[in-house]
């Protein structure tokens, strides 16, 4: 028997001999037991072989969550050909700078995706197979049904052997710019993204051979776990990776929009241990509907209530306690696209979005040329465990990645300061940063500060020109329903809480405020609103 690599194929196929019978993956109505997804992955993997498609192939994924999107993820690594998240909410431009960007050769696309799809093909020239999934016969030239894409002779997989190299592609949500793809091999995301196999064993610590996963597996408690994001976010791609190769039962939202009464039923009917939430835009719903309809769900399961992405606040937590399992588990994580997983904190007394404990992979970044010394700020790196760079992209690969003292760093862009015990405190991200009569604010503790008002659903912070203090906090907030905005009181509550220059010289309200569909800020489209609303000049 051949010895398996760090391929995330491989590593799925010791999970599924390792657990065979247990449920992998639950979504609405479907099942897969680890046996069932193992097959078809497989069975599929030798149809996308039998059409050509093999290493370093893109493999474009352009759908809602279903099990597919997992399969099709796996099958594609299975035959070492690279795929790649494509953002279903994309329109037309958008769709054909990405097909483009990634030279797509392979696409599997959702059934209400078909018309977007069919748009955009002048930009994938080099597009061979295209596979519709959700039923249904397909509408387009020369796409074939997910179900007759399954070979049931899976032999010629016998002489395709993964890599620790084979890559993943991740495209970042563009939200300050054009979506960037990062390479990532797969030894380095498993590592360096998905815990390395000690993710719920810290005191083991991350495995040392792609064998040794199985008895991390046989060892653990089985979970029931969500990612409530869409797997199409590398945020939820990842947490549901960590739980797939550790056994774990994975329950997927079945909705193509997030909806806290939606959630909170699969929470209580799946008997959920764990779930991961991004911030407050999906916080503040889920304790809504909670406050809404008490005693309506069962969460006595739950136990680990997960954040990431985006921050959740403080009095959002305590505000959630009294409905959850007493000895529930709070968990803040910070990620990057380019710098994976970087740790999990609390938020710190002194200031700050979170704070990191020392880790000798982590450092503070001076003017992306040396290391911080204790006391000093910079931007937060990273070693060790990294993506090659970005897709088709070497100039912005060289800004990003960077060699210091013989060492390659990710430059994450998230503000840090290395405190005098070696910890890190992160503030936000750095080009989100307003400078306002020399003074910083980071946008994020603005905007949980205005969140902490009854008025507000949903706010997001940006800094506009302003000719006396180089720029202004701006502040674009959503109202709540039936409820009209007392600016006095909202303003004395940040003046409360934050420095008189953090606080908003102007505040402009909408219906809604827009996010990703993993709940993050787009900051682009706020400066943008509030410029228009403002008459402000859309110069910085």
């Amino acid at each position: 028997m051949n010895p398996h690599s760090f391929s995330l194929a491989d590593l799925f196929a010791i999970t599924a001999e390792t657990v065979p019978e247990r449920d992998a993956l639950i979504i609405g109505d479907n099942r897969r037991s680890y046996r069932e997804m193992a097959e078809r992955v497989d069975q599929l993997a030798a149809w996308l072989h039998a059409q050509g498609i093999g290493q370093g192939d893109v493999v474009g994924l352009q759908m809602y969550n279903s099990p597919e999107y997992l399969e099709a993820f796996l099958a594609a690594c299975r035959v070492r050909a690279v795929p790649a998240n494509i953002n279903y909410r994309y329109v037309a431009d958008e769709l054909r700078y990405i097909y483009d960007n990634a030279g797509i050769k392979a696409l599997f696309y959702s059934a209400e995706l078909e018309p977007a799809v069919t748009e955009v093909l002048d930009a994938a020239p080099g597009l061979t197979v295209k596979v519709r999934t959700g039923g249904g016969t397909p509408a387009l030239a020369g796409a074939v049904a997910y179900e007759n894409a399954l070979l049931h002779d899976t032999r010629a997989l016998q002489g395709i052997r993964c890599s620790d190299d084979d890559l993943s592609l991740l495209y970042t949500g563009g939200t300050t710019g054009k979506p960037k793809g990062v390479m990532w091999p797969h030894k380095d995301l498993f590592f360096g993204s998905l815990g390395g196999g000690g993710f719920y064993a810290p005191a083991d610590g991350p495995v040392k051979t792609p064998e040794e996963l199985a008895d991390r597996i046989r060892k653990a408690h089985p979970m029931r776990f969500m990612p409530v994001a869409p797997l199409m976010h590398g945020a939820a791609h990842w947490a549901t990776m960590v739980s797939l190769f550790a056994g774990h039962t994975v329950v997927l939202n079945d909705q193509h929009h997030f909806n806290a009464e939606h959630v909170l039923d699969i929470a209580a009917t799946q008997k959920l241990n764990g779930i991961t939430l991004v911030g407050d835009a999906m916080a503040l719903p889920i304790l809504d509907a909670l406050k809404a309809h008490p005693g309506r769900w069962d969460l006595s399961t739950l136990f680990l209530f997960g954040n990431g992405g985006a921050v959740m606040s403080a009095h959002i937590k305590e505000a959630l306690k009294p409905f959850l399992p007493a000895n529930v588990y709070f968990s803040d994580g910070i990620g990057s696209s380019e710098g994976g997983q970087l740790g999990m904190g609390a938020k710190p007394i002194e200031g700050g979005m979170i704070k990191i404990a020392a880790r000798p992979d982590l450092k503070v970044v001076v003017d992306g040329k040396r290391i911080a010394a204790a006391g000093e700020s910079g931007i937060l790196a990273r070693s060790g465990y990294l993506p090659l760079g970005y897709y088709r992209d070497p100039v912005k690969t060289a800004e990003t990645f960077v060699t210091i003292d013989g060492t390659r760093y990710a430059i994450t862009g998230d503000a840090a300061k290395l405190a005098d015990d070696g910890a890190i405190i992160v503030f936000g991200r750095g080009n989100n940063c307003i400078n306002t009569g020399g003074e910083k604010v980071f946008p994020e503790e603005v905007e949980e500060t205005l969140r902490m008002s009854p008025q507000i659903l949903d706010a997001v912070v940006v800094g506009l020109p302003d000719p006396r203090w180089g720029q202004k906090v701006t502040a674009v907030v959503s109202v709540r329903p039936g409820m009209s905005l007392n600016l006095d009181a909202l303003k004395a509550l940040c003046h409360a809480h934050l420095a008189g220059y953090k606080v908003p010289k102007e505040i402009v309200t909408v219906p809604e405020v827009m996010r990703s569909a993993a709940g993050k800020a787009n900051y682009v489209w706020a400066k943008e609103v509030a410029q228009r609303a403002l008459g402000t000049p859309a110069t910085a």
